[in-house]
């Protein structure tokens, strides 16, 4: 199908019969252009709601190229089904890995949303032709900025500079950006870090996707309710015709879509205002001339002959040699990983509260071993622990690099100690999992001393007038959680618990004479519960053991009044 790139319609010089009219024919015909939107908005969302007028992509430019259509031979068949194994089935595969991540992220944050990921690729496909077909770096930026018109107000919005040209380069006017196409102003609040690189950037995949996700999910809306649907995608450019193209998009990828090398992603046919250095010339230009063209006559020269010329001799019949189609070379499919392996992880280990210092790395190999990289790999935690990765999470998606490798966030151990899983696993793959067992230990403490020296003295019968308050520290610092233990010990020699003299009360009243599950505070700070006496007299020893072996003894007086 030798498709034309159409017209631009500007807004405000194109009636709304018209643009039907036009779209209409677009429709029938398959022809992509890129035509402007249909409002003025721009203006800066704020918190997670997008006022009404407004637009993620300032009513921006956008691509029309619709899905390929099967045509059925019978008479009367649906030709609303895309074909299978279509060129424009392809996804980049950053570009691919980006939306899925984007997806699990919300999912994980939002899950009232329900946003496919065929969404966000369906909108990246209208945007900027999935990054100009996956013309990304291993991070998943673009080689080049992708920006849209400069919106001046002439056939698009007129929205005056909002970043001083820090994203778009102009300092007059706002363009959209990256390829989401966002605009400065909009990215200003929903702009994400998805790719954990410490930026904010529009013109990275995996942060644009997510920005676009989080944008379409806000005022809470449930994409799989076709009313919030639709708003959400008119959210995104306020037009009848951008709808429709892109739940075009949206239905052809749910039902099948397939990955692709990056760069080798169908590209519009004219990029038009978003990649003024891509291929394509504009209609109707002719570079290089035709053989058969003729400048057109000059002026009559004043002052020559008003005889007329007499005419050329007819041009001998030429035979045009028959042309041979273009051949296309064979491609080398792009490896498929087939399994994970480990790419080096030490022990994962950790004190409650404290941070992991190794973190889980995998390697996607083929069959044959090599490496696999641009692999979309899953990191989950597994079982009964409040531990996770940084951010709060308990799962993260990571893109690996062209070494094959992807490296979990760091870990971060909870209070609840013992052993949980970390789980590997490539998104949307049946490869078999890989499991890294972590450890969480309890927080310990090398030294432990009282607080005070005041004689702790009480009378038969009657409870100890001062309180017992300890300090645990760690390597000279203080520990903070550490478990205590506190035990009124039968003599210096025996540290079994004492069947008489001083003893703390239980929840029901009656003598304890050992106590666990007590914890320092943050400052490593104990403060005993009150410690009562009985009849028997004498000298008595509590004993305080923290986590880790740190002890300090103790001594209480029971004396009969004088």
């Amino acid at each position: 199908m030798a498709a034309q790139f159409g017209r631009r319609l500007r807004r405000g010089a194109t009636t709304t019969a018209v643009a039907a009219l036009a779209v209409a024919a677009l429709s029938a015909s398959q022809a992509p252009a890129i035509v402007s939107g249909g409002g003025d908005g721009g203006k800066q969302a704020s918190g997670s709601s997008v006022p009404d007028g407004d637009s993620a992509s300032g009513d921006s430019s956008y691509h029309t190229d619709l899905p390929p259509l099967n045509t059925p031979d019978k008479p009367g068949a649906s030709i609303d089904l895309p074909s299978s194994g279509e060129a424009e089935a392809g996804i980049p595969a950053s570009v691919l890995a980006a939306y899925k991540q984007a997806e699990q992220t919300i999912k994980g944050t939002d899950p009232g949303c329900n946003v496919p990921w065929q969404l966000l690729a369906a909108i990246g496909k209208v945007e900027s032709g999935q990054a100009r077909g996956g013309r990304v770096d291993d991070n998943g930026t673009t080689f080049s900025p992708i920006l849209g018109p400069v919106l001046n107000g002439v056939g698009f919005a007129n929205i005056s500079d909002t970043d001083n040209g820090a994203y778009d380069g102009d300092k007059t006017h706002d363009r959209a950006v990256g390829p989401m196409q966002f605009i400065p102003s909009t990215w200003a609040t929903w702009g994400q870090d998805a790719n954990s690189d410490g930026r904010k950037d529009p013109n990275n995949i995996f942060d644009a996707a997510l920005a676009a996700g989080r944008y379409l999910c806000a005022n809470n809306r449930d994409l799989s309710v076709k009313a919030d649907l639709d708003r959400a995608i008119l959210s995104y450019n306020r037009s009848q015709e951008y709808l429709a193209t892109v739940l075009s998009w949206l239905e052809y990828y749910k039902r099948g879509s397939h990955e692709v090398p990056d760069g080798t992603g169908v590209l519009p046919t004219d990029p038009g205002p978003l990649d003024p250095d891509g291929p394509g010339d504009s209609p109707g230009s002719d570079p290089g001339g035709s053989p058969d063209s003729t400048p057109n006559p000059g002026p009559s020269d004043p002052g020559g002959s008003p005889s007329p010329k007499p005419p050329k001799p007819p041009k001998p019949p030429t035979t045009t040699p028959p042309t041979t189609p273009p051949t296309t070379p064979p491609t080398t499919p792009a490896p498929t990983v087939q399994r994970l392996e480990d790419a080096g992880t030490g022990t994962l280990s950790a004190t409650a509260g404290g941070a992991f210092a190794e973190r889980v790395t995998v390697r996607g190999e083929d069959a044959k071993g090599k490496v696999v990289g641009k692999v979309a790999v899953r990191f989950l935690i597994v079982g009964d622990t409040d531990a996770s990765f940084a951010g709060g999470g308990k799962k993260a998606v990571v893109t690996s690099g062209t070494n094959g490798t992807a490296t979990a966030p760091a870990l971060r151990a909870g209070e609840k100690t013992g052993e949980f899983t970390v789980r590997a696993s490539v998104v949307s793959r049946t490869v078999p999992a890989v499991d890294f067992t972590a450890t969480v230990t309890e927080r310990t403490a090398d030294a432990v001393v009282r607080t005070g020296d005041k004689e702790l003295t009480a009378v038969p019968g009657t409870e100890f007038a001062d309180s017992v308050a300890l300090k645990a520290t760690n390597k000279g610092a203080a520990a903070p959680g550490v478990a205590v233990k506190a035990t009124m010990i039968k003599s210096a020699g025996d540290a079994s618990a004492a069947d008489k003299g001083p003893y703390f009360k239980g929840a029901d009243g009656q003598p304890l004479r050992a106590l666990t599950g007590l914890k320092t505070d943050d400052q490593g700070v104990l403060v005993l519960p009150k410690i009562f006496a009985d009849d028997a007299t004498g000298t008595f020893l509590l004993q305080i053991e923290t986590a880790g072996g740190a002890k300090v003894t103790i001594e209480l007086k029971v004396a009969a009044p004088a």
